[in-house]
């Protein structure tokens, strides 16, 4: 039986890595009677951190969803990651909600990925709440973390309570609103007066929150100037309504961990947030004519769902975590995934409360479920009605910003390394793979080196694949740049049959891009027709295996002017190996240099810090191509050698703080200079010496 739209409360739970939100989330579902005894992250027995890899790194890795009934309301909670490596997951987690609670730590105050996901839900024009947890601990500061949110975080923001007690004696909240005080003890929730010693401050909030309820409506503001208060009705409603259209962002007191706070909260998802149903209706495309289009939410309206989190298990197989935006899901349903002009059959679908299911019939406009086993469904994916085909706006994932190359530690592994990397692609879009023919390397692709140590670690643990991780190899290029001729002659004479090829060849360079060109200027016959296509071919092999380094050689026009034949011993073969020999002379001869990969990098970077970024570039031989302001942040452009970047990562975290991220392309090749390309020459000489010996 589907639930009543109006009756469902959709909620992210966001905040940077470490505030709280699995804790809050648990507080919460404790508080409504979902779960019997309050799990702990520490011990690993919390809802939705249930994940093998979170229980033991004790953090949140995947959007993870859970459930409970408060006052005749659905409340699902779908509970994000905080960290830098796996915050793409709370932007996907946002898509699918109707409001946000923003988690804030009382003793650090507003962080690098707080100020992420406020822009995420901003992009979602999602109203939300902010809640300032661990105001138990040692240094939790209510006020002085208030001023870090207003100072850092766009929006009117209000407290809707104050603290009562700080630090170890923290024991509950004023209400603002009511004027009243509610304090706990043994896990009971008691109201009473204000105490003497917080009166004239919950006055002076008071008196803020009446201003900001007022500033919602220019009647309502008219009067408060007029008489200088407003009737408690008039202010309730007008803080319900700035709440609901995010005019008013409420900041709340908590300690997860003690559960204070959680009563009055669920209170405030249950009054103040919106149901799916004042979407009134939802926007995507219509598959059918390629226009936008809308789709009212409604249950009798043509099913549309955003599957918004992929979970894949080696046993189960694959869990497809989604949102039903408009019309009614019933088990064994066959719907249409019209990006992939696919059908899916639905099978059992479910209510999630972490990773327990519970089978449903049918799943309504509003609702949060689960489906096992969707063949071509991925993240991101839209699945509807076949006779209606509708698709709704994608979620948008950051492009990978660090690559690794990955080799088996067992031999024969390959294939087991491409399936479970497919498996761990589709579970999280942000996961790259492919393999470079150039450097001959596996390279795994993502926005962190946690991220890329979590997929080797997750390939060991679900898969049975363990691999190592080496940097990727450079996949440098060798040209000339002057000009050289000479002879490649290739004699040998054994009993019976001998084998004679004698080229002469000019080199010199293209232009950057220029690739290889390859001139027959042959006159008289010195060289037959037939081997001539075997000259091109042996220089062809030649520059494939590279002559300075071992790396391919491009950028070359090779002439072929002169040579000589024997009626008997010349063949195909004979004139590949005297043109493969005669390039290798004359390349050499030729001023040969290296090329190395040179990449575009778009720096985004607090203001204060864009200095440290360009000073760090310039070290790294990099070019500054611009700079742009963007108010608190700058956006530095540059270019900068591939090989200059691997460690990139890393440093920017350091010289940001954790604020700064980037992309990076590929743009050009350019030359290495002589003290590098000694250095690069040598270690590939070493290292194809190790090779050989082995």
């Amino acid at each position: 039986m589907a639930i009543e739209i109006d009756k469902i409360r959709n909620v992210g739970v966001v905040g940077h890595g470490g505030v709280g939100k699995t804790s809050l989330v648990e507080s919460l579902l404790f508080a409504a009677g979902a779960l019997t005894r309050l799990g702990k992250v520490d011990d690993g027995t919390t809802t939705t951190d249930w994940d093998p890899d979170e229980v033991r790194r004790k953090i949140s890795i995947n959007t993870a969803v859970a459930y409970c009934d408060w006052k005749g309301h659905r409340v699902n909670l779908v509970d994000t990651p905080g960290y830098g490596d796996f915050i793409p997951d709370a932007r996907a987690g946002l898509r699918v909600v109707e409001a946000a609670l923003v988690v804030v730590d009382a003793v650090a105050g507003v962080q690098v990925q707080t100020e992420k996901v406020w822009k995420f839900a901003t992009d979602y024009e999602l109203p939300r709440a902010i809640v300032i947890n661990r105001l138990d601990r040692e240094r939790g500061d209510f006020f002085r973390t208030l001023e870090s949110i207003t100072r850092r975080l766009k929006g009117r923001v209000v407290p809707i309570q104050i603290p009562v007690g700080e630090e170890g004696g923290f024991r509950g909240a004023v209400d603002l609103v009511k004027m009243k005080a509610v304090t706990y003890a043994d896990g009971k929730a008691t109201e009473g007066d204000i105490p003497a010693d917080l009166a004239d401050r919950a006055r002076e909030y008071r008196e803020k929150l009446v201003e900001a309820a007022a500033e919602t409506d220019d009647d309502l503001l008219a009067k408060y100037l007029e008489e200088g208060a407003l009737e408690e009705a008039e202010m309730l409603q007008a803080l319900r309504a700035g709440i609901g259209a995010g005019k008013i962002v409420p900041v709340v007191c908590a300690s997860a961990a003690k559960t204070i706070g959680a009563l009055p909260l669920l209170d405030l998802i249950m009054h103040e947030f919106p149901s799916p149903a004042d979407r009134k209706e939802v926007a995507g495309t219509d598959t059918k004519t390629k226009q936008p289009a809308t789709r009212a939410v409604e249950a009798k309206a043509p099913p549309a769902v955003l599957v918004f989190k992929t979970l894949t298990d080696p046993h189960i197989g694959k869990l497809s975590v989604f949102r039903v935006f408009t019309g009614t899901v019933r088990s064994d349903s066959t719907l249409l995934n019209p990006s992939h002009g696919t059908k899916e059959r639905m099978g059992h679908t479910a209510w999630l409360q972490g990773k327990t299911q519970k089978n449903v019939d049918s799943l309504g406009p509003g609702e949060i479920g689960v489906v096992m086993k969707l063949k071509e469904t991925l993240t991101g994916d839209t699945l509807s009605d076949e006779a209606h085909p509708f698709e709704l706006p994608r979620i948008t994932f950051p492009e990978p910003a660090i690559s690794f190359a990955i080799q088996p530690k067992t031999r024969g592994d390959e294939d087991k390394i491409s399936s479970a990397l497919k498996h761990i692609a589709e579970e999280d879009p942000t996961v790259h793979y492919h393999f470079d023919p150039e450097t001959k390397q596996l390279l795994v692709s993502g926005l962190g080196n946690l991220h890329v140590e979590m997929v080797v670690e997750r390939m060991k643990r679900k898969y049975n694949v363990d691999v190592s991780l080496l940097p990727p190899r450079i996949p440098y290029k060798e040209t000339v740049k002057g000009r050289a001729e000479g002879q490649g002659k290739y004699k040998k004479q054994t009993g019976g049959r001998g084998q004679y090829g004698d080229t002469w060849l000019r080199v010199e360079p293209l232009p950057r891009g220029g690739g290889f060109e390859f001139v027959d200027d042959i006159f008289g016959g010195a060289v037959p027709r037939n081997f001539i296509p075997s000259v091109e071919k042996g220089v062809r092999e030649c520059m494939k295996k590279g002559i300075l380094a071992g790396y391919p050689v491009v950028d070359l026009k090779v002439t072929l002017y002169d040579g000589s034949y024997h009626d008997v011993d010349s063949s195909d073969m004979a004139f590949q190996i005297a043109a493969s020999m005669g390039l290798q002379k004359v390349f050499v001869d030729a001023h040969p240099i290296l090329l190395e990969p040179v990449m575009t990098v778009e720096i985004t970077c607090p203001s204060d810090t864009a200095g440290d970024v360009i000073g760090d570039l310039n070290s790294r031989r990099g070019r500054i191509l611009g700079m742009e302001p963007a108010g608190e942040t700058a956006v530095v452009r540059a270019s900068a050698p591939m090989s200059e970047m691997l460690s990139y990562e890393p440093s920017l975290r350091s010289m940001t703080g954790g604020r700064g991220g980037y992309s990076m392309e590929f743009s050009h090749y350019e030359e290495v200079p002589g003290f590098i390309a000694d250095k690069v020459i040598k270690e590939s000489k070493a290292e194809k010496e190790k090779t050989e010996k082995h």
